[in-house]
Order: structure tokens, then sequence, then C-alpha cells
């Protein structure tokens, strides 16, 4: 850590020098434009960038399937509008890993193709989008997943199985659209400034779409035994759908308490809803009871099912506790 002591000059101006060795690696020299961003009692400097775009290359040759995907992926999540792959020659399988991955992006769109490289685009532009709204869709989709994987499991509806499926993927962008975010903030304070979200409240929604996308999982895979399992015990779905009811208003109570305005309504809610979740392990203890007379496999699946629920309420409390700490004082 380096000190400066301000000084005064011309009466009324503060003025205070810039580390030599800062200034050097950052390309900051006489006549350079900085930004400064007051955050509460600190001051953030940084140089101003000559472009808004951030471009990245990454050589492929080596790489294919889920792997190129997921480097796709990585490389929007990190920041960059502008993806460029490159190899001596990019086969028919990378071109179809890079199709998957841009279609699991929002926004994202092949730019330009040759038999060498492959260019991505961001088309969306960063300061229109929102972690709050992301966030929110993220609610509304997860938990409308959950409720309708159990409506599927107990009604035998594997249409409605099926759609819950599906809806996974729009969880996913989201998702992605989120650490998107929250990583630009992370790295320029310009984007916290454009986002106008304080970044310690960006961290705390980064955290709670985690938890989100979790819960979307655990829908996903109750909708996959949903496929593979015949009518359920009347008194299993009965259970089932009380066991739901608990984890989805645990879930709601934590979200409203993470995006209420005032902390004394937000303290309410994210208390409740974490005692609510001490009261889960009885439904889960009822529901095992009920599942020792069945068929060892379905009870089986059953006893997953009713665990996801559960894990469900418990990323639900996670949100809610993550609304208490948004709540809580600021030194």
């Amino acid at each position: 850590m380096e000190t400066r002591k301000v000084q005064v000059t011309g009466g009324s101006t503060y003025t205070v020098s810039l580390p030599k060795g800062w200034a050097t690696d950052n390309g900051v020299s006489s006549g350079t434009v900085v930004e400064l961003y007051p955050e509460d009692d600190s001051l953030l400097l940084t140089p101003r960038s000559d472009t808004s775009r951030q471009e990245g290359s990454l050589d492929i040759s080596e790489i294919e399937g889920e792997r190129l995907t997921r480097a796709v992926m990585t490389m929007y999540v990190s920041g960059f509008d502008i993806i460029r792959l490159e190899a001596t020659r990019i086969t028919t399988d990378q071109r179809r890993a890079i199709r998957n991955a841009t279609q699991g992006l929002v926004g994202v769109e092949i730019l330009e193709e040759t038999t060498d490289s492959v260019v991505i685009q961001d088309l969306l532009d960063s300061s229109e989008l929102s972690i709050v709204n992301a966030v929110s869709r993220m609610r509304l989709i997860a938990v409308s997943m959950l409720e309708d994987a159990v409506t599927a499991l107990t009604t035998n509806d594997d249409d409605i199985a099926h759609d819950v499926i599906e809806r996974d993927d729009d969880v996913d962008r989201l998702w992605l659209v989120v650490s998107r975010i929250f990583r630009a903030t992370l790295r320029s304070p310009r984007a916290a400034e454009e986002l106008g979200v304080p970044r310690e409240d960006c961290f705390e929604y980064h955290s709670s779409a985690r938890q989100l996308e979790r819960i979307a999982d655990h829908a996903t895979k109750i909708s996959n035994l949903a496929l593979k399992l015949e009518d359920v015990p009347e008194d299993v779905a009965d259970a089932l759908a009380a066991l739901h009811d608990d984890a989805a208003d645990i879930l709601e109570k934590g979200m409203d308490a993470l995006s209420a305005e005032d902390s004394d309504e937000a303290s309410q809610l994210g208390h409740a809803a974490r005692e609510a979740v001490l009261e889960i392990d009885e439904h889960t203890r009822t529901i095992d009871d009920l599942l020792r007379d069945l068929d060892p496999v379905e009870a089986q699946s059953l006893g997953v099912i009713a665990d996801s629920l559960s894990r469900s309420a418990d990323y639900g409390g996670n949100i809610a506790e993550t609304a208490l700490q948004k709540a809580a004082p600021r030194p």
C-alpha cells in the first residue's frame, strides 16, 4: 500500500499524485483522462478506455465438444463482447459445439465464419441489461417450474414434465447473464455506475441467482423422475404437494425480502423464511414413513423427489439469509 498527502492548489482545488508504477503499468501519462467514481467514503479511479467493446481470441485447435461449448460460455461470462475462435481448420463438430454455445447465451450471434475462424458477437448493450430484472425473471421461471414439476408428478402428465425440462434452458441463459453483469461490476466501476445498483447488492443478487438456478435444476430432476413413474399413491402425492407448498412459500418470502426496499420489511420476511426452513424436516420424515411400504424402486425415486423439494426449501432459506445481509446496516 502506498500513501499520498492531499494538497491544495489555487486556494480551492484538492490534488493528490498518482503512484508512478501504477500509472506506467496502466498507460497513464501527462494528458491522460481518468475517470473518478465516488462510492460512499471511497473514490475509485480508472483510466478512460478508448473502446467499450472487449475483444478476445481463443485457439480451439485442441478443444471440441462440451469443452468447446463451455469455453465459449466462459469467455462470454468473462465479459468479452467479440469472441474470435481460431484453428488451422475448424471442423464440423467444432462448429456444432459453437452453435450450441451461442444458442445457450442471450443476445449472442455468430457474426462471421471462415475455414479457420468463427467470430461471435454479443449484440446487447451491457448498459441496458438489468441484474434485478434478470433475477426477477429467474424467480418467475424457477417457481413455476417447481410447481409444474410436482403437478406433472401427481397427475402423471408427461407433457407438463417435458415443458419443465425445456424451461431449464431459459434459467441457465439468465444465470449466465447475471454472472456476466456481476463480473463486469467487479472489473469496472463504470459498469456498476451504468447499472445503477451498488456492487454489494450485485453480489447479493448474484448469490440469489445461483440458488434459483439450483432450484430449477431440482425441478428438472423431479420432472425426469415423473416421466419414469406411474401413478403415485394418493397419500404420497398429497404429502409431496404439501412439501412443495411450504418450499415455495419459503422461496417467495426469501425473494420478497431480497427485493424489499424497506429494511424492516426485508428483515421480517427473511426471518420468517429462515424459521420456516426448520419445519421442512418434519415434512420429509412424514414422507419417508409413507414410502416404507412401497416398491423399493418406486420408493427410492419418490425419496429423491422429496429430497429435491427439501433442498429447494433450503435454497429459498439461503436467499432469505442473503436478503437479511442486504438489509443489515453497513459500516
